[in-house]
């Protein structure tokens, strides 16, 4: 038991006292704006179970844990400042580490490290001065990243975005409702792999992108399917959809407004339109196996591109290690 506390010790020790925000959660009837820098508030045990799903927003330097589709935890963040922008779109958590230090800043602490991409962004604890100050990291008080850090699992689904985000539910997500034999939009003649076994388990993030009519499948951050999709007329905007509970054999979904890069930006999520995108049968049926409490599904008319910052949305991240 000695050493356990002497690690925690360490980790409190390596980041100066001003800068480990509250020690305590404030008050759950606390507003979210009203948080000072280095408070949050934590409250797990209205949810204490299920898949989760931590959203970033950088304009309101906030940051929102959902579990079950419930909200259970909500802090003061301090994001990447000017010429180190926090790149903004949809990550999984690829590595936890305790103990870390920068391999880029001077061997900097960045205590209860949550990586989001091997290029050195990450989630960890850190000066919070009330405004945008790290290198593209997101930095948080060190109760909460402590308590983030127990809460979340390799893979789980990040959202960073650098605008207003709007939460409500949706009864299903469209395009991969129970299959109609006679729909025309399940297009056999489209070329599509399917591989589970790659990844046979783990969180399940879809991305469907207008610009490169593709749709990816990724389990625990790795590519499982790819297959080509025709769009119907229209662009779709950015959005995040996320299976937040089964009941009763009924899904309810976890909509979540994005701000997009193109000019309909903020446009409302259109079911119907969803619903029409045309893809293989076979393929639609194979996504629809895998679909768990937890999947999210992200909808952009932006390319999937391996990489990209700043105020361009990151649709894939590359979840192998480098050598």
């Amino acid at each position: 038991m000695r050493y356990p506390l002497l690690t925690a010790l360490a980790l409190v020790l390596a980041v100066p006292a001003a800068a480990q925000g509250a020690k305590e959660s404030m008050p759950i009837s606390t507003p979210v704006e009203a948080l000072k820098p280095g408070e949050w508030v934590w409250y797990d045990a209205v949810a204490p179970e299920g898949p989760s799903m931590l959203i970033v927003n950088l304009s309101t330097q906030r940051a929102q844990l959902y579990r079950n589709g419930v909200r259970i935890g909500v802090t003061t963040v301090s994001t990447g400042k000017k010429g180190k922008a926090t790149p903004t779109g949809i990550f999984t958590i690829l590595q936890k580490k305790k103990e870390h230090y920068s391999n880029l800043y001077n061997s900097a602490p960045m205590p209860y490290m949550q990586r989001l991409t091997w290029d050195g962004i990450a989630l960890h604890a850190g000066n919070l001065p009330g405004y945008p100050a790290s290198h593209g990291c997101i930095r948080m008080p060190m109760a909460f990243a402590q308590k983030l850090y127990g809460a979340t699992s390799l893979g789980m689904t990040v959202i960073i975005a650098d605008d207003k985000t709007d939460t409500t539910y949706i009864r299903d997500a469209g395009m991969f409702l129970p299959i109609d034999p006679t729909a025309s939009t399940d297009l056999e003649d489209m070329r599509y792999r399917w591989q589970p076994e790659k990844s046979p388990e783990g969180p399940v993030t879809i991305l469907v992108s207008r610009a490169d009519s593709q749709i990816v499948v990724l389990r625990n951050g790795k590519e499982i399917g790819r297959s080509k999709v025709r769009f119907p007329e229209g662009a779709i905007g950015t959005h995040a959809i996320t299976l937040a509970a089964v009941e009763n054999g009924i899904e309810r979904w976890q909509y979540i407004e994005l701000p997009g890069s193109g000019d309909v930006s903020g446009a409302p999520f259109d079911r119907a339109q969803f619903a029409s995108i045309g893809m293989p049968r076979q393929f639609r049926l194979d996504v629809r196996s895998v679909l768990v409490p937890g999947t999210t599904i992200y909808g952009t008319d932006d390319p999937i591109v391996k990489s990209k910052t700043g105020k361009t949305l990151t649709v894939i991240k590359d979840s192998s290690q480098p050598e």
